[in-house]
């Protein structure tokens, strides 16, 4: 027999399409297996751990079919002691069932950092000094000095504290800086609507102190003082208007637009009638 024989014979062409017919059907249960394995199109919304307890976390993960995994402590003020703090993917993101999520959990006890040697430092290397061990700056203090800009008393509390000393970590330092024995000054920066950390980091790139931040009746909660914008400051900003270094700004915030396109309008107003006279 030829090859052209047995390729053409009954036996071949039926063994050909029994193969053909194993191999089809072993694709189509791997996909089948891979489509279960995989949970495919199947998902679901990521619960919100963040300020439960491990007791709670616990409930809310086996009530949802998912898994959870401590991979990290950290000492927060946001939520209580034990709880969590964190959690990664955030609450709302659609994850496959019985997937982990990651939390991290607010520390019983706080970490402590050693307080670093600010004096002597001019205030930009002082003030990345504070973020990069764990603190945070709070106000800036100038008194008559020969030194310009540069750090001559680190304080906590009110408190001057010594290179060394243990401190929770996240406390905030104040400085007092030398503003030279010239009457130096600086320009008013325009702070409104801005929010309090935005408005913080331009009082303090211009030399300034924030004295007061006074928030109305719109601002309620811990969420509402992150959102809330400068509607108002003193002194008010103009191109032409400077201040001493370390000077003192007064901010009033709110979370309600009208009172900012209030505030616009009035400067417009003021602006146009200034003109015409």
């Amino acid at each position: 027999m030829t090859l052209k024989d047995f390729i053409l014979s009954k036996i071949f062409l039926k063994n050909l399409g029994l193969a053909a017919v194993i191999v089809v059907g072993f694709i189509m249960l791997v996909l089948i297996w891979l489509n279960f394995y995989t949970r495919h199109g199947q998902s679901r919304a990521v619960p919100e751990f963040k300020g439960l307890t491990m007791e709670q976390a616990e409930k809310l993960a086996r009530k949802s079919k998912i898994r959870y995994q401590v991979i990290d402590s950290v000492y927060t003020s946001e939520v209580p002691r034990g709880c969590v703090a964190e959690q990664n993917p955030r609450a709302g993101f659609r994850v496959k069932k019985w997937r982990n999520i990651m939390l991290t959990i607010n520390a019983y006890n706080p970490e402590m950092v050693a307080m670093p040697n600010l004096v002597n430092l001019p205030r930009r290397q002082a003030l990345a000094l504070i973020e990069s061990s764990g603190l945070e700056l709070g106000t800036y203090r100038y008194i008559p000095d020969i030194s310009l800009d540069v750090v001559l008393r680190q304080l906590y509390n009110g408190r001057e504290i010594q290179e060394g000393d243990s401190i929770q970590k996240g406390s905030v330092i104040d400085l007092v800086l030398g503003k030279g024995l010239s009457n130096q000054r600086t320009s008013v920066p325009d702070l409104i609507g801005l929010n309090l950390r935005d408005a913080k980091d331009r009082i303090m790139s211009a030399s300034l102190t924030l004295v007061t931040s006074i928030f109305d009746g719109t601002v309620t909660t811990g969420k509402d003082s992150t959102n809330a914008f400068v509607y108002k400051q003193n002194p008010e900003y103009s191109p032409d208007a400077t201040l001493q270094l370390g000077s003192s700004i007064y901010l009033w915030f709110t979370t309600d637009s009208t009172k900012l396109q209030a505030d616009t309008t009035k400067v417009v107003t003021d602006e146009i009638t200034e003109i015409v006279k």
